[in-house]
């Protein structure tokens, strides 16, 4: 117990500690209420959402995918912290009162365990902090904070912020447990005993030796201990250790529809044009960030996996979405009591968090979302930026000009004619508009690039053919068929996508809802599969949708088709769009044969893990952004090295980047043909086996 003047003094500190905490904590809040308001809702469901966000961090399940060694060692200090928030009111609780108090505790059951666990998760807490101050200072994992030259950085990262921060951490959780652990030791020293419960304190008490003089050793360990809890605490609001509360409250936080569904991330929270109060579009200051992005980076725990996946940053370029988090976490730091206080903030959001060039190498592939342990949207933050860029200050890539033109002006990104959108199907080619079939079961959404692009034209007349043989009862909308806007709207120009998107919903209502029947649309697009599933229910326009892999795979499940027999090994490409996006990630495999099958050879990053090609977020209208390599040649290479002599794709896209991509114009090359092009070829081969026209 201590004396007297202990206690007051601790009383004292603690006091001082508990307000400038308080104050820290109390600004956090007061900024994080100035987010905007959510479309989706971030609270419904309460019940679901706080025993998701309990699993998810009591199983560390997140924090252990793809980084199990790390998060093997990460376990350590996160078991063992969580149970010294017993352990430290025990301590404070023995500091205060007499030990006679605890007397009925000494070798009880609940005694006995509380002694080893208390020792065990300290001697667990060093051997974590030990395995990460080598990992980062010793070893100076690259896959921790190792940017691209070119990405921007706060002032305060430039100079070793994160290091710094990290340092402070780390010295606090060894010097906190460590003490306790000593003062444990010193106290069975000055006791003169041993105890087995307490297996790292009795072998401390042996080292110091034993004598009563040693309970010197027991007020050193908590004064120290404790005491460094009260320095810390008004430094935890600005570390990144803000983490241990901030990342369960986030990971109950993800967007859920009306009826409690989870939202996806290839969905993108809407701009409401009808709103005539509305002044700012996009974002360009801290402030004009909804509530969750502005909690995101108090969430974020710097681990760069976001980063690691993004293929902008893998291909040399200025992106680095954890830079993102990490540069907005440092402003806040350095603007927190003004913003708190009602000021804005100083400066836009583009001078020190990204840079032009980090903002338009972005793919909207969803990587860095599905990478990120604590559920932190790193690409809201960039769409929301590019609207402000596009919507608000008209500066974005001259190409990107051109593509708004030709959709404004023709409805496509080609700017190719209306009356020629079906060019595509040619006179031996039966394709029945929906003027001629009234009665079709399934509508099948072309696509721009199924209408303009000829190699993604190969694609749709497969796929038509397919279709006829068979038997489906399908039709198009023709020329009444728009692009659904989706390169406007993940290039930032969120107006010409509600038009454009206004304008198909309407035409779909019509084609689709009139006559009271269930009608399905299919795509061979993913990110035609992705508005219309996702995009399009913002505008009163929710549908059955497929992509052409998933009713080709039903097809060949109920005999409509024939099974694929696959005659040279064959690797599949995921697209972002249909499978990170959207989860479908089985069907164009079963349609190739299924996964057992020895001549479909998987690329090693593959399913929610894949490479994107390099076409999303408007890329594929626009010049790359300077780096080291094209995302799509990184991507080829990776299919090349399985050694497959075909690419299969599920998106015109995909198919027309990674033909591109400078390895695919070498001899011996893999070639890139799209899944319906595969079956088309797979039914010429059935038929001509069993002498059939």
């Amino acid at each position: 117990m201590l004396t007297l003047p202990e206690k007051a003094l601790f009383f004292i500190l603690a006091v001082i500690s508990s307000y400038y905490t308080y104050r820290g904590f109390r600004q956090i809040i007061d900024i994080i209420r100035k987010g905007q308001p959510e479309y989706y809702s971030r609270f419904n469901r309460p019940a679901e959402r706080v025993r998701e966000a309990l699993l998810r961090t009591i199983t560390q399940i997140t924090v252990f995918r793809d980084r199990p060694v790390v998060g093997f060692f990460h376990s350590f200090i996160f078991y063992g912290f969580t149970f010294y928030a017993l352990v430290n009111l025990a301590d404070l609780i023995e500091g205060f009162f007499p030990p006679g108090w605890f007397a009925w505790l000494g070798n009880s059951v609940v005694g006995n365990f509380f002694r080893l666990g208390a020792d065990v998760f300290g001697a667990l807490v060093l051997i974590g902090v030990i395995f990460f101050v080598w990992r980062r200072f010793v070893k100076k994992d690259a896959a921790l904070e190792r940017f691209n030259q070119a990405v921007l950085l706060h002032p305060d990262v430039r100079t070793g912020g994160i290091r710094f921060d990290s340092l402070i951490v780390a010295g606090f959780i060894f010097l906190h447990v460590g003490f306790r652990l000593f003062g444990a030791g010193s106290l069975l020293a000055a006791e003169g005993r041993m105890d087995y419960w307490q297996p790292t304190a009795t072998i401390i008490a042996r080292l110091v030796g034993f004598g009563p003089h040693r309970i010197v050793g027991w007020h050193i360990g908590w004064w120290i201990s404790l005491g460094l809890i009260l320095a810390f605490l008004p430094y935890f609001v600005r570390s990144k250790h803000i983490h241990i509360f901030a990342a369960p409250v986030r990971l109950g936080l993800g967007r859920r529809g009306n009826t409690g569904e989870k939202v996806g991330s290839g969905v993108l929270d809407p701009i409401n044009f009808e709103d005539e109060n509305i002044e700012q579009f996009g974002v360009a200051q801290l402030e004009q960030f909804r509530f969750t992005q502005l909690f995101d980076p108090y969430a974020c725990i710097q681990c760069n996996r976001c980063t690691n996946m993004c293929p902008a940053h893998v291909t040399g370029k200025a992106l680095a979405p954890s830079a993102l988090e990490i540069n907005k976490r440092y402003e806040l730091n350095s603007i927190r009591s003004k913003l708190a206080a009602g000021e804005s903030s100083p400066r836009p959001v583009m001078e020190f968090a990204l840079s032009d060039s980090a903002l338009w190498a972005c793919t909207a592939c969803g990587a860095c979302v599905h990478a990120c342990p604590v559920g932190c949207e790193q690409l809201s933050d960039i769409i929301d930026l590019r609207r402000d860029a596009v919507l608000t200050k008209a500066q974005f890539p001259q190409e990107l000009n051109n593509t708004f033109r030709n959709l404004e002006r023709a409805g496509n990104p080609w700017g190719l004619a209306q009356d020629a959108r079906e060019d595509w199907i040619g006179s031996d080619l039966h394709v029945p508009r929906i003027s001629q079939n009234a009665d079709f079961e399934v509508l099948y959404w072309v696509g721009c690039a199924g209408a303009y692009d000829p190699s993604a034209q190969k694609v749709a007349r497969a796929f038509a053919a397919i279709l006829a043989h068979a038997k489906v009862n399908f039709a198009i909308l023709g020329k009444k068929e728009k692009c659904t806007g989706d390169p406007a709207r993940r290039g930032g120009n969120e107006y010409l996508y509600y038009n454009l998107a206004t304008e198909n919903v309407e035409a779909l209502n019509s084609a689709l809802l009139n006559d009271g029947t269930t009608k399905r649309v299919v795509t061979t697009c993913p990110h035609c599969f992705n508005a219309l599933a996702n995009d399009y229910p913002q505008l009163g326009g929710s549908y059955r949708v497929l992509h052409h892999s998933q009713l080709i795979a039903e097809l060949i499940r109920e005999g409509r088709l024939p099974e694929m027999i696959l005659s040279d090994k064959i690797t599949y490409h995921d697209p972002c769009y249909l499978g990170r996006h959207n989860g479908v990630y089985d069907a164009p495999r079963r349609v190739l044969g299924g996964d057992g099958t020895e001549s479909l050879v998987e690329m090693p990053r593959n399913r929610e893990n894949s490479f994107c090609c390099g076409a999303g977020g408007a890329q594929f209208w626009k010049e790359e952004e300077p780096g080291t390599m094209r995302v799509t040649e990184n991507r080829f290479r990776e299919a090349e090295s399985t050694g497959a002599k075909v690419v299969a794709a599920g998106c015109p896209f995909c198919k027309s980047m990674l033909s591109s991509s400078e390895s695919a114009g070498k001899t011996g090359a893999p070639a890139v043909l799209d899944i319906a092009e595969l079956v088309m070829e797979n039914l010429r081969q059935t038929r001509q086996r069993l002498g059939l026209p």
